[in-house]
Order: C-alpha cells, then sequence, then structure tokens
C-alpha cells in the first residue's frame, strides 16, 4: 500500500511540474529538502558524522550549514530531474552546455569503449539524459529502487533519450560486450560496497569500500574511463563536465585495481571538496566490515540492497 501511495504522489507531482514555471519547480525542490532536513533525523545525523570525518578542521556551524544544503540540493535534484523527463529531447539539449564533450568523443574513437564514472554528486541523473542527445546513448549501471512502481517510472526517465539500464548483480556480461562493441558505461563509484567487489581506498583520508569493477574492467578491455560531473550553471541551466581520462596504471603491477580505483576516487573527491553542498552526505560512506547499514527509510539510497527489478 505505501508504495502504492509514494507512485501517486510522484505521478501527481510529475503532472504539477509539467505546466509549472522553473523557479518554481526549483522553489518546490527546495521545500521538500528542507523539510526532509528537518523531519529526518537519522540521515541528517549521519550528513553531520561525515562531514565531521571529512572536514575536521570545519566549524560545526559550517558543517551543519553544508548538511542543509545538501539536503535542498537533493530536494531540487529530484523535481529538477521529474521537470526533465517531461521535456523533449531538443528542450533538454537547450538547457545544457558542455564542457569537455570532445573529449568525450575522442575516447569513444578509441574503439575499445567507455567508462564514464562519477557519484551521487550534481545532476548526475541529468548527464546521463543529455549525454544521450549530444554524443550517444550510454548503458547506466544502477541500483533498483525498493519501491518497484517508482523504479519503473525512474527507468522510464532514464531511457526516454535512448540509455539502457543494467542493474548490477549478474550484469558483467552486459558490461563486457557493451565496451567490446565500442559503446558506454555509465557508473557510480561512491557508495560502500559489500562483498567480493569491495577493494578499500581513500577517500578524504578514510579508508573506504569502494567498487573494484571499474578498475579491473578496463584494465581487461582496454577501455577509457573518463570523470564526468553535472554542475547546476544558474538560471535553470547545467553544466556537463568531461574530465580528462583517469591514466592507467601499469597492467602487470600486482596493486593495478587498487591504483586504478584510488585514481577515479580522487577525482571525485576533488569535486567533492570543491562543492560539498552537491554530494550524498546523507549515506555512511565509511564503514567497518560488516557494520550496520543505513537502511532507514527516507528519500536517500542505502547500497545494501542490491536485487533485479520487479517487472
Amino acid at each position: 500500500m505505501r508504495h502504492r501511495l509514494e507512485y501517486v504522489i510522484v505521478r501527481l507531482l510529475i503532472g504539477v511540474v509539467r505546466l509549472t514555471p522553473d523557479t518554481v519547480v526549483r522553489g518546490c525542490g527546495t521545500v521538500i529538502g528542507l523539510a526532509f532536513y528537518a523531519a529526518d533525523r537519522t540521515h541528517r545525523r549521519i550528513a553531520e558524522q561525515n562531514l565531521a570525518t571529512a572536514f575536521p578542521v570545519r566549524a560545526a556551524a559550517e558543517r551543519r550549514a553544508i548538511a542543509r544544503a545538501a539536503f535542498t540540493h537533493f530536494g531540487r535534484l529530484l523535481t529538477e530531474l521529474l521537470k526533465f523527463g517531461t521535456l523533449s529531447p531538443e528542450q533538454m539539449a537547450a538547457r545544457v552546455e558542455f564542457d569537455g564533450d570532445a573529449r568525450a568523443r575522442a575516447a569513444y574513437a578509441h574503439g575499445k569503449g567507455v567508462v564514464f564514472v562519477t557519484g551521487h554528486f550534481g545532476y548526475w541523473e541529468l548527464q546521463a539524459l543529455v549525454h544521450a542527445v549530444r554524443i550517444e546513448p550510454v548503458a547506466v549501471l544502477g541500483r533498483a529502487l525498493d519501491n518497484p512502481y517508482l523504479n519503473r517510472l525512474l527507468e522510464q526517465i532514464r531511457r526516454c533519450t535512448g540509455n539502457t539500464v543494467i542493474y548490477r548483480r549478474g550484469t558483467i556480461r552486459r558490461v563486457l560486450r557493451t565496451l567490446q562493441a565500442g559503446r558506454g558505461v555509465a557508473v557510480l563509484i561512491d557508495q560502500h560496497i559489500m562483498g567480493r567487489d569491495a577493494i578499500y581506498v581513500n577517500f578524504f583520508d578514510q579508508p573506504a569500500a569502494t567498487t573494484a569493477a571499474v578498475a579491473a574492467l578496463a584494465l581487461r578491455t582496454g577501455a577509457v574511463v573518463m570523470p564526468v560531473f553535472a554542475l547546476p550553471a544558474g538560471a535553470g541551466r547545467y553544466r556537463m563536465v568531461y574530465e580528462p581520462a583517469v591514466e592507467p596504471p601499469r597492467t602487470g603491477s600486482a596493486e593495478a585495481v587498487r591504483d586504478f580505483t584510488q585514481r577515479c576516487t580522487d577525482v571525485l573527491e576533488m569535486y567533492v571538496r570543491r562543492y560539498p553542498e552537491l554530494w550524498l552526505w546523507m549515506h555512511r560512506r565509511w564503514r567497518e566490515a560488516g557494520a550496520a547499514a543505513d537502511a532507514a527509510p527516507g528519500m536517500f539510497p542505502s547500497a545494501d540492497r542490491d536485487v533485479e527489478p520487479t517487472r
């Protein structure tokens, strides 16, 4: 019953944002984010703990302000993504400026596929949509939402410009086929990972369990690994940044996978340090092996469930 109710609410919200000016859409997102900041004590506490870990010398008041701004950003991300999903591909492209997209085209020309890496940072969902419009569709590697109705809705949005969605469990062969065909795969690398795929690298000078799949696949296939970031540009516009490809280590090195994963994580950390209010501080990024999960209900994802969606 709860899942159906959530779905109906989001469907009604889509109907509203379709007809609503952008400034009002962003304002509604701000209200939603601030409401969760006030009501969701569990994730607010996680965010403040994470910020204390990442920025120990900053004043507590400054860290609280960053946490509040992050909640606000993710409220806006929700409403702006729903609005974006109502636009035509041409309307989407008209709201976006690209920085470094020539690097992406050169990476495709390499012929061995491209792994685009980012985190739960900025407007990453929008970047995948307009990448398909401006350059070419990609396979988006993702996790299924707990709510199957909302998951199908999100998948429809993700596919609306030609992208495909690959759910992580049991999908290595599909990813390999995509790369071997010279296509692109988009991967988030900033959630706590459990199991054989996990490797510990430093993130804000703390060991963080991170997926080793990106580095392992790139070293195996020769695919280019390119960090990408989607930033707000003001007045309802967005800037999509394609960073230079991450230089791979020597494949013969015993620590090649770890070194490659660390290099990718370093680029993500650089952006989070520049724009801390745009990152998902509400997720328990630093945990001991086997630690309890951040499975409390709320608007923010947990890394601990990795299931195929129901159809």
